[in-house]
């Protein structure tokens, strides 16, 4: 029988690109795999990824796509997390009978040497034990993430407040002192529905087969040494990492309906000096109110610095900074201040919802990246070798920036007012010194560095290339 790998990720598109990728991954290290990927119902709707599975279909003949029956929460179900991420697990867990009868269908025809599911898919752990496959994480968070995420039993024990409520300093082995209002939003208070689905998942996580991290050694070396030397999980084993990143994008995921944005923005940065633009960017989710709209461009224009800002519609809730449904483009004029476009035009381009963030970066023009943080971004950067103001908005991009700013030392933070207000006068500041101060480009050669690290690392006899060949060589071995 033919040998299969089945991925299954949670269905917002940033995941399922991950996991894709991965597959490719795994295809270029034994050709003779057949991959299957898991496809599940979204909780909340944050884009299309009817295109991107139709072009990874056509290009990729061995990557098949299983859509599994729809799952929804039952008429009756009520909760009162404010988490978006607690409707998704939710709807995860609920999916486990599709996915045990996935994987029946599946072993029909192949040998399943691997489920392999993201940190959200958890609840899929148990039927992998049931049905006797091994069963590997994929976590497309940082290692300094996973160490939290592995002590979060720990950490359970160890305080009784919520981490909203506890104003402390926590310390977890080999990653920075982190300010417990830093830790995940879902897990912040210990009386969330999100809280204990977190633990169940961080709890149940070191009984798999393995975790196989987007992220290389070089990068992270304190986090990924802490990891294999146990003590991120003090009373138990650990299983075996495998640092086989930087794993991004290789293009397919384009905007539905066209990339006329794609070649304006790409045409207009070949027009401008080298290095010389800082890009705003704020990943598939990142929202932010009019108000907070408004600051950003007054710090933009008060900079002087060249800038190619990706502005999105506001969301509906004041203080929300996650897109939890598709949104039509903003209309800029009623969005900016008055003359902003006109006073700004020779110096600045805005585009609306969407731009081709990967060629963004690489293309020499760019010289700074204002970032949400999330973590294909973060190295997408630095595989492009652009240093970074690290502005936080959703999930454990607290957790990242505070890894970027102190440990790799290649972004410069963004300080917020108590009400979360990050006002025009630090967006200017922390513009100017990442284009022009000396701290902004010791950081620009650190993270040139750092580029150059990468490539090492996913070259042949590098250490991710190396890790990635003793996993898939594992698998004949069983």
């Amino acid at each position: 029988m033919e040998e299969a790998v089945v991925l299954y990720p949670s269905p917002a598109i940033g995941h399922l690109i991950s996991m894709v990728e991965l597959g490719k991954l795994l295809l270029s290290h034994r050709p003779s795999l057949s991959i299957h990927v898991l496809i599940t119902s979204q909780a909340y709707n944050a884009g299309s990824t009817t295109s991107y599975i139709a072009s990874v279909s056509a290009a990729c003949p061995s990557i098949a796509f299983h859509h599994l029956p729809a799952t929804s929460l039952p008429s009756d179900f009520s909760t009162t997390s404010p988490n978006h991420e607690t409707l998704a697990l939710e709807l995860l867990r609920l999916n486990s009978p599709n996915v045990r009868s996935a994987l029946t269908s599946i072993s029909e025809n192949y040998v399943i040497h691997a489920l392999v599911i993201d940190f959200f898919c958890g609840s899929a752990l148990s039927v992998a034990h049931e049905l006797s496959i091994p069963c590997y994480y994929f976590f497309t968070s940082p290692a300094s993430v996973l160490t939290v995420f592995l002590y979060f039993p720990t950490l359970h024990k160890l305080y009784t407040k919520s981490y909203k409520d506890l104003n402390a300093v926590l310390h977890v082995p080999g990653t920075p002192p982190l300010p417990s209002s830093d830790m995940a939003k879902p897990v912040q208070d210990r009386n969330d529905r999100a809280y204990e689905l977190f633990l169940e998942i961080s709890t149940n996580m070191p009984t798999s087969a393995g975790i196989i991290i987007n992220t290389f050694e070089k990068l992270e070396p304190r986090a990924v040494q802490a990891i294999r030397d146990g003590k991120c999980v003090p009373d138990g084993p650990t299983p075996p990492l495998y640092c086989i990143g930087p794993l991004i994008t290789s293009g397919e995921g384009k905007r539905e309906g066209g990339t006329n944005g794609m070649s304006d923005c790409l045409t207009w940065l070949d027009s401008q000096p080298k290095g010389s633009i800082v890009f705003l960017c704020f990943g598939s989710l990142g929202v932010f109110s009019v108000v907070q709209l408004k600051e950003i461009a007054t710090g933009l224009e008060r900079s002087g610095q060249r800038f190619l800002w990706v502005v999105r519609n506001p969301p509906q809730g004041t203080d929300q900074k996650t897109a939890t449904s598709a949104m039509p483009d903003p209309d800029l004029g009623s969005l900016l201040p008055e003359g902003f476009l006109e006073r700004t035009g020779k110096r600045g381009l805005v585009v609306k919802t969407w731009a081709p963030q990967l060629e963004v970066l690489n293309h020499s023009s760019v010289g700074g990246f204002v970032t949400h943080c999330g973590w294909n971004s973060v190295l997408e950067a630095v595989c492009a070798g652009v240093p970074m103001v690290a502005w936080p908005l959703y999930a454990e991009q607290r957790q990242n920036k505070g890894l970027m700013v102190e440990e790799i030392k290649i972004a410069l933070p963004v300080n917020e007012s108590e009400s979360g207000l990050v006002s025009s006068e630090e967006v200017e500041k922390r513009v100017r010194e990442l284009m022009e101060s000396e701290e902004g480009e010791i950081m620009r050669e650190r993270v040139k560095s750092l580029k150059m690290e990468a490539k090492a690392a996913l070259s042949p006899g590098g250490s991710s290339s190396v890790e990635l060949s003793n996993l898939v060589e594992s698998w004949k071995r069983k």
